[in-house]
């Protein structure tokens, strides 16, 4: 895992374009808008759920945990995230 995720930082370190002087975003500000964007969708793929087939009947499934603080917090996070890859400056 150790090596996996070194190899990882390799490849970020190397990501680089010509016009990246020029530009006001950089590849690597790109990666981590994309990263950002990963962890919104996963936290809106956990809210989703929890209703009920019948429109009789009450499922306490939609108050769960997963849905009512992870996936709140996963979006949040990835939001803020999405700030900071806009103003990290490489």
């Amino acid at each position: 895992m150790k090596k996996f995720i070194e190899n990882l930082r390799g490849r970020f370190a190397a990501l680089a374009d010509k016009n990246d002087e020029q530009m006001p975003l950089t590849m690597r500000n790109y990666v981590l808008m994309g990263v950002g964007l990963l962890v919104i969708i996963l936290g809106m793929v956990l809210m989703c759920g929890g209703g009920s087939d019948d429109p009789n009947q009450f499922n306490y499934e939609m108050f769960s945990w997963r849905r009512i603080t992870l996936a709140p917090i996963l979006i949040v996070g990835g939001f803020a995230f999405e700030i900071y890859a806009l103003l990290k400056k490489f």
